[in-house]
């Protein structure tokens, strides 16, 4: 059964309401900023688990959307970004390279420990290691089939796809309470002044106000980043190098937002804020919904072991590693938030979490350009490279 893409976006929109009002109404969830997708879309998603279960109907939502919010969301991220910023993160960025290759041999060392601990092949110790936390669900697949082809390591491609999908909920259970914490505990604020729309309340109502041409500009400058980007993308692609499309519409952003400040043309960023807030939450209310809950039965007493350890590893390395090389500021707790949301699960988990945490304390530009570009592009290269030489080690071939 295949939910169609209205009834998909209903869903999530109500998987976010039902998010916003738990978390405002249960304190802890409030305290250590879950983000409102997780907390409603598990509720979603083990609803729909438990459809399944008693129905024994397949439920699948259509998420072609899904992939063209992502595209908005960071096409507005690089329509935001200065220059300046830019330069300013470049070091953030350098050092985080580096820390990520470290969290990617910790993650497979970890793994690996556990698997052979348990009488289990080494092979598993990687698919519930980087392969599926670091790389995600699609890198599980392309790593779990080969395992199995080349290695014999049956159902490697489901295990695989069981351990990212708890690496998701993982990373964003605790990315937002460790950055939260980082925060309050070195007492930190942002420099930015929030970009805030004007705005008329009315007793407990608020009524923004947007300008028709800025909101026009808004999309017009949204849409050349989707036109401009995937037409780069084509040819990249044809050059056999491959990148996120998402990746080349912030890269197209930037490069028309800081083109557009260098001729003095003034642009009211107020709405691309709003435009990427709203594709933001869409995005993540449909990949939570979306999440293949039954899949974690099938293993949960080794699932939890390994995850327990590998939460443990990735906010330890980030407290006392991550934490200080950035600086101890407030942009290196919302990168370090992001940082485990992107470490156990995906890039757009560890965008929830900063976006939780930005929300609240206020604005890190800086943030929002490090992790993006470390968890779209940097991390996968890096990632590949590590496991294709550790299966040449001897304790692998066996």
């Amino acid at each position: 059964m295949v939910v169609n893409t209205p009834v998909t976006v209903a869903i999530a929109i109500i998987a976010l309401w039902i998010g916003f009002h738990i978390n405002r109404r249960v304190s802890f969830l409030h305290t250590y900023n879950i983000p409102p997708a997780v907390t409603g879309g598990l509720l979603i998603s083990a609803l729909v688990a438990v459809i399944e279960a008693t129905t024994e109907r397949d439920i699948r939502f259509d998420l072609q959307l899904r992939d063209l919010l992502l595209i908005t969301f960071f096409s507005t991220i690089g329509l935001s970004a200065r220059l300046r910023e830019m330069l300013e993160g470049g070091k953030a960025l350098a050092i985080m390279l580096g820390l990520a290759v470290a969290l990617l041999i910790f993650q497979n060392l970890t793994g690996t420990l556990i698997a052979m601990l348990a009488g289990e092949s080494p092979l598993l110790g990687l698919i519930g290691g980087s392969v599926s936390l670091a790389g995600g669900h699609g890198t599980a697949i392309t790593w779990g089939q080969l395992f199995e082809e080349h290695f014999g390591l049956t159902n490697a491609s489901s295990m695989g796809m069981t351990f990212a999908t708890a690496g998701l909920i993982m990373g964003g259970l605790i990315g937002g309470p460790v950055g939260a914490w980082l925060i309050r505990r070195h007492n930190l604020h942002s420099d930015e002044e929030p970009s805030e729309l004007q705005h008329i309340e009315s007793g407990n109502k608020v009524t923004y106000i947007i300008e028709l041409n800025s909101v026009l500009t808004a999309v017009l400058l949204i849409a050349l980043c989707f036109a401009l980007g995937a037409s780069i993308y084509g040819w990249l692609s044809g050059l056999g190098i491959r990148l996120p499309a998402f990746l080349t519409a912030m890269f197209l952003g930037i490069a028309l937002t800081n083109s557009l400040e260098l001729f003095k043309v003034d642009i009211d960023h107020r709405p691309i804020q709003l435009a990427g807030d709203l594709s933001l939450q869409l995005f993540l209310g449909m990949s939570l919904i979306s999440l293949p809950l039954l899949s974690l039965q099938g293993a949960l007493g080794m699932i939890s072991v390994v995850m327990v350890m590998q939460a443990i590893v990735i906010t330890v390395l980030t407290i006392y590693v991550v934490f200080p090389l950035l600086g101890r500021d407030y942009d290196a707790a919302c990168i370090s938030s992001g940082f485990i949301g992107m470490g156990l699960g995906a890039t757009p988990i560890g965008i929830a979490n900063m976006n939780a945490l930005t929300n609240r304390f206020g604005p890190s530009p800086k943030a929002y350009l490090v992790i993006p570009l470390l968890g779209a592009f940097f991390i996968d290269i890096a990632n590949a490279t590590l496991v294709q030489t550790l299966l040449s080690l001897e304790i692998f071939q066996g």
